[in-house]
């Protein structure tokens, strides 16, 4: 026994344990590096999510979505020209669990989708991993949303240098009430000159022979398509850089950042062009059916972002877009 001294008085630590019971002090404290789990044992296993409805705690009602997000492993993505990234993906998904059900495996979802790693993935194969849910969950809706950043080559606007521009982009495949629908996602980021600022810059000028600057800042636009199997990433690229063409540079050297000016200059936009623009360009793709853009142009002027959202048909008309929406647009360098 210690004694310590404190306010008052002494205190007593006593250093002693707690006595264990004779089953305690029988439990192996060793890893037991040499046992092997037979399929005899693995019956014997509890396994309490696949319980009766009498385990479910709060309401027996059914849940939309129940599953894993940000399961990462490196997968092959094809491109439009017929080769082959390996990207680090992330995961998202999610089945439906019916009343009644205590809940769902989730290692089974990951194992469906190990079991597709080595193809080479595009719709039909995260459809083949989705088909595997309804297989291993025996649930009614399904959801799969795959996340990669691709790495693509952009040329200089003026030196002939190239660098990598990489593109924040998903494909998703839900799967509700029997009717299946792919989705594809990307991130474009693109400086946004303001109208209103270059045209007062430029009355300075005339007027007064005083140097002004308009402001810019880096904008981005999360477009969301209805898709075919045969629109890529790069064709929502291309349709991007075709309705806003100030996408942000890699490699710059005087004689681009002058080139960058003049594009801007050619080009300015508020947030409102931005999502009609955008909205153009993808209304003329056949491949594409519902989509929804949304922009936030990130204010170097104020304190604050400037936002628009634009869309076309039923999947994506949501009364409410979630409080985090705009703020994960945020790209940081």
């Amino acid at each position: 026994m210690r004694s310590w001294k404190c306010c008052g008085g002494v205190m007593n630590i006593h250093n002693s344990t707690p006595d264990l019971t004779k089953a305690e002090k029988a439990l192996s404290r060793q890893y037991p590096e040499d046992f092997t789990a037979d399929s005899a044992y693995r019956e014997t296993l509890p396994d309490l999510q696949n319980g009766p409805a009498s385990l479910i705690r709060g309401e027996d009602r059914m849940i939309q979505h129940v599953g894993i997000s940000n399961f990462r492993l490196p997968l092959q993505v094809g491109l439009r020209d017929g080769s082959v990234r390996e990207l680090d993906c992330s995961v998202t998904g999610t089945v439906s669990l019916e009343a009644g059900k205590k809940g769902i495996n989730m290692s089974r979802i990951m194992r469906s989708f190990y079991d597709h790693a080595e193809s080479q993935i595009g719709f039909g194969v995260v459809e083949a991993a989705l088909d595997s849910y309804h297989r291993d969950l025996e649930a009614f809706d399904a959801r799969i949303a795959l996340k990669f950043s691709l790495p693509l080559k952009v040329p200089s606007l003026r030196s002939g240098l190239e660098g990598f521009q990489y593109y924040d982009a998903a494909m998703e495949v839900v799967d509700q009430n029997g009717t299946r629908r792919r989705i594809l996602h990307l991130d474009y980021v693109y400086s946004s000159t303001c109208p209103c600022s270059m045209e007062l810059a430029e009355h300075a000028r005339q007027t007064r022979g005083q140097m002004a600057t308009p402001h810019a800042q880096r904008s981005v636009a999360r477009i969301s398509v209805l898709c075919a199997e045969d629109l890529h990433v790069e064709d929502l690229i291309d349709h991007c850089r075709a309705a806003v063409p100030t996408e942000t540079q890699v490699m710059v050297k005087r004689e681009d950042e002058q080139a960058f000016a003049e594009l801007n200059a050619a080009n300015p936009i508020f947030v409102e062009d931005a999502v009609r623009l955008f909205a153009e360009r993808l209304s003329d793709d056949p491949r594409v059916g519902d989509f929804r853009v949304v922009a936030s142009h990130q204010e170097s002027l104020h304190s604050h972002d400037a936002v628009s959202v634009v869309t076309q048909g039923s999947t994506f008309a949501a009364r409410s877009m979630g409080p985090e929406m705009f703020g994960s647009l945020v790209h940081p360098g």
